[in-house]
């Protein structure tokens, strides 16, 4: 999805009255030819939208990036965590912001653009139903916009028009609850429903109907859980216990489910590599599990350094809580499983487990490897064990290496334009919003989790989730809430792992104290690389995993997030001061 970006952002001095220069506010996006001219057919107006794939969806082809699959570690979780420590999210060690912070004029800027878009669509002379589509478009994106802003600090100012120097009142509006702006945010989305195709109508990596509701159903869900879990405390909604958003997620889930559209691929192998070579396709033209996503093209030299990372560690590794989360194969958790073979070896505890761990982590049993289709029919080079030894940045952080998304292919890795497509939605994640929303509201029944949960496990040859044989797990990681709630949170880490969405699920389950808090992350055991070279950078704790922040003064009695604080981020002190905000809770 390479298009030739024809506008600039054009940004505003949003909420900064003082600063704000009068010529600044009045710009109009830059055009290649005047504003007047523009505007006029639907070609104009995809010109325009062009600009919002560009720059509003991530393309991860900087240095040391690794698409969605670094987005664990890099945003803060449980699933991985990064070599070197920064306590700014986990460890409650951010300070409030001069400026910026993530409500900066150009965080504002690229929603006054989509604005300035839906303000003059209007002089179009084409039919409304000949441009539709780019309608629906540019209200998809404000939709994405805005729930990133939300995300991150809650309540919000609701801008619908681009701003100009005499919208003094539109820059000193108040922020609205975060409830509101979920509904404004559906509301858009309802609307890029109501205009985009479908998708057997859709243009190629263009966003049509069903992509709108993936979109949807993914935002009614946090919301729902964030104001249910959240209830009683400063990031709650007063009167609100989440339901109807949660009523909305399922309901668009299941409309997203019957349309006959989608399905999980390689259903009949996913145990056997199948379920892995999901992540690393070039191609997702014939999928129907991915739903949307990038394309790279290395003959245009539009590509990433994924590959390239591919066989490093990247500075980062999984945790040993999620690798003991995965279930062994009899669908037993490890605390009660007879197939449990122990964690002494990565062989060890891959033997019997649910196929994803399999596919998840590297392991050395000459089946995993870094790098293959080397010139002259070379043999493969195969994972022997975490990378200890080269620059910080590229060695492995616990032991656990991730292998899910990873591409060996030896002519993408050291040229350094690989071609992997990036995905934005599969159909796996349509299935566990809608097994959590029907969870959470009470109404599950076992017919759902058949639709679901079951369909997921079946691809790996996993058994069925049975709503009358749940397994206690005296490991659960929310031992206050039902067996079945449990279970469908332990199948959506498991199925999502490493794709960038734990962070967003455990702010919205307030899970941080179940989960983060007093916790030091741990990995493999040491002991099975004695003699590895450097392998002396590993620190243990007294049972021999591998602790990665032992050395780290800060983590000496785990992580200290502030739950009555860090789950919003601070409000910059100019805004504070410009627009007369309060503060988010406690900073």
């Amino acid at each position: 999805m390479k298009f030739i970006k024809y506008f600039s952002a054009g940004l505003v001095c949003l909420m900064a009255l003082t600063s704000c220069e009068k010529d600044f506010l009045e710009r109009s996006p830059e055009v290649n030819i005047s504003d007047g001219e523009f505007w006029k057919t639907k070609n104009d107006l995809q010109l325009y939208t062009n600009n919002f794939y560009n720059n509003y969806l991530p393309s991860y082809q900087g240095f040391m990036t690794q698409g969605i699959y670094g987005l664990d570690a890099d945003e803060g979780s449980d699933n991985m965590v990064h070599l070197n420590f920064n306590g700014n999210i986990l460890n409650g060690e951010r300070i409030v912001p001069s400026s910026g912070g993530g409500w900066s004029t150009g965080d504002w800027g690229r929603i006054r653009n989509v604005n300035y878009f839906l303000q003059n669509y209007t002089k179009s002379t084409e039919p409304f139903d000949v441009i539709k589509a780019q309608v629906g478009e540019a209200h998809y994106f404000r939709a994405l916009l805005y729930f990133d802003l939300m995300k991150k600090f809650g309540d919000l100012p609701w801008i619908d028009k681009a701003l100009t120097p005499s919208d003094i009142e539109f820059l000193k509006a108040p922020r609205a609850s975060r409830s509101i702006i979920a509904d404004n945010i559906l509301a858009d989305l309802d609307k890029a429903v109501l205009y985009l195709p479908t998708k057997s109508g859709a243009s190629s990596n263009r966003i049509y109907r069903e992509v709108a509701m993936a979109l949807q159903a993914r935002i009614a869900l946090y919301e729902g859980t964030w104001e249910k879990y959240h209830a009683g405390t400063a990031f709650g909604v007063t009167g609100s216990n989440g339901d109807k958003y949660l009523t909305k997620a399922a309901t668009v889930s299941k409309a997203i489910m019957d349309s006959g559209y989608f399905d999980l691929d390689n259903k009949t192998t996913g145990a056997n590599r199948g379920y892995w070579s999901v992540f690393n396709q070039s191609n997702y033209d014939s999928s129907k599990e991915v739903m949307f996503w990038r394309r790279y093209d290395v003959a245009s030299n539009f590509t990433t350094r994924w590959a390239q990372y591919s066989a490093l560690g990247t500075g980062k590794g999984l945790t040993k809580s999620l690798v003991d989360d995965y279930l062994c194969i009899d669908g037993k958790p490890i605390s009660s499983s007879a197939l449990y073979q122990g964690d002494a070896t990565l062989i060890d505890i891959v033997k019997n487990r649910d196929p994803r761990l399999n596919q998840s982590i590297y392991v050395n049993d000459n089946m995993h490897p870094r790098t293959n289709n080397k010139p002259g029919g070379a043999a493969n080079d195969e994972f022997k064990n975490p990378i200890v030894d080269q620059a910080t940045e590229d060695n492995c952080s616990t032991g656990f290496m991730r292998y899910k998304g990873t591409d060996p292919n030896y002519v993408k890795q050291f040229n350094g334009m690989g071609d992997q497509g990036l995905i934005f939605f599969r159909y796996a994640e349509i299935l566990l919003i809608h097994a959590e929303a029907k969870a959470e509201l009470g109404t599950i029944t076992q017919a759902d989790l058949d639709l679901t949960i079951n369909k997921l496990r079946a691809r790996v040859s996993m058994p069925n989730l049975v709503i009358g044989s749940i397994v206690t797990d005296p490991n659960w990681g929310f031992p206050a809430l039902s067996p079945l709630i449990n279970e469908v949170r332990r199948e959506r880490r498991i199925e999502l792992a490493v794709e960038g969405f734990r962070h967003d699920d455990i702010w919205r389950w307030a899970g941080a104290d179940e989960l983060i808090i007093g916790k030091k992350p741990l990995g493999a055991k040491k002991a099975q690389w004695t003699g590895v070279p450097n392998i002396d950078i590993y620190k243990t704790d007294a049972n021999g995993y591998v602790e990665t922040y032992k050395n780290v003064s800060a983590m000496a009695t785990g992580y200290k997030f502030r739950a009555d604080r860090d789950y919003l981020l601070p409000i910059p002190l100019n805004q504070i001061t410009l627009a007369g905000y309060t503060q988010n809770p406690n900073w």
